[in-house]
């Protein structure tokens, strides 16, 4: 098994080999998800703590059942509602998890960074879900298992990531991935809403739309992140709609089997037309959704083999002492 790392903190600490490594095994768990039956025993007798301290039903209702389905014991902590609001800090949050046993943590935080502080003083897997503008790392392998299943691989494709760069996590992981899989990376967005130092990403940059979605195989689009804005980065969602938002007319410079994504949640009519979200034969918006499920069994199956081997060599250990 080419996979080795005790943490899911991101994309850019995975070799190629071990993304292939995870989207081989989310395939036989979308096979899983599609049965009459969908529960199996990778997990059994763990405990998996979700803890979100910024909101996604989403991503948090995908890690939930993924957990049930590996059999594993399931518990979201309400930390709006808990002591970190109260002015408890990370370091103290490791403390109270680490008295409670958890086997998998999935956390979800504002601040860059916050989920490899947690990492590195628990005693169990982690698994980020999304901190800051840093990465959201199951997002990107979820896409890259749309994008292999609809296109049949994962390598030497033209994908235009468009929107809201600057403020996007996705983005990021999804660039990481990308590259590490050689593939032609075209950001499309206006300049308010390109990162500093964009040139130094190896991509090709864009400001028109038409442009960049030229000969495209895969389509991307990104939520404007208006909670991550302090100023008017755009005119208004009327005109942002006009020069960046997906319609017919915009996606028919793509290629004519190019497929569209969105990691959702979507503004409609701002970033992306109803009808092309919708269109069955172009969007594969919803297949998102259901590999992202798929995805996170993957992940956490695959930490939890690890953690149970480091386990058992430190029982080993201790035996011989």
């Amino acid at each position: 098994m080419s996979f080795r790392a005790r943490h899911l903190l991101g994309i850019e600490q995975l070799s190629p080999a071990e993304i292939r490594t995870i989207l081989d095994l989310a395939d036989s768990y979308v096979d899983l998800n599609r049965r009459t039956v969908k529960r199996t025993d990778a997990l059994a007798g763990m405990t998996q703590i979700n803890m979100f301290f910024e909101n996604s039903t989403r991503t948090q209702a995908s890690f939930e059942l993924a957990g049930k389905r590996l059999g594993a014991d399931v518990m979201n902590m309400a930390v709006a509602q808990s002591s970190v609001k109260k002015g408890e800090t990370l370091i103290d949050t490791a403390l109270t998890l680490n008295a409670m046993h958890p086997d998998l943590l999935v956390v979800r935080h504002p601040s860059s960074g916050a989920v490899n502080l947690l990492a590195s003083k628990v005693n169990c897997a982690v698994l980020n879900a999304g901190d800051g503008r840093h990465e959201h790392p199951t997002q990107a392998l979820l896409d890259a298992l749309t994008i292999r299943r609809a296109k049949g691989r994962i390598q030497r494709l033209t994908v235009a990531i468009c929107g809201d760069i600057a403020h996007s996590r996705v983005a990021r992981s999804n660039l990481i991935l990308l590259g590490k899989m050689e593939n032609r990376i075209r950001l499309i967005g206006p300049p308010t809403l390109m990162p500093a130092g964009v040139a130094d990403f190896g991509c090709e940059i864009y400001d028109d739309m038409r442009r960049g979605l030229d000969g495209a195989d895969v389509v991307m689009m990104l939520r404007l992140q208006r909670e991550r804005m302090d100023g008017g980065f755009i005119p208004s969602e009327r005109e942002y709609f006009h020069r960046y938002g997906l319609d017919a007319e915009k996606l028919a410079v793509a290629k004519p089997d190019a497929i569209v994504m969105h990691p959702g949640p979507m503004n409609r009519g701002v970033e992306i037309d109803g009808t092309i979200a919708d269109d069955i034969n172009r969007s594969v918006i919803q297949e998102q959704v259901e590999m992202g499920v798929a995805v996170r069994m993957a992940c956490m199956d695959l930490l939890a083999r690890n953690l149970r081997a480091e386990r058992g060599r430190a029982a080993v250990g201790e035996a011989h002492a």
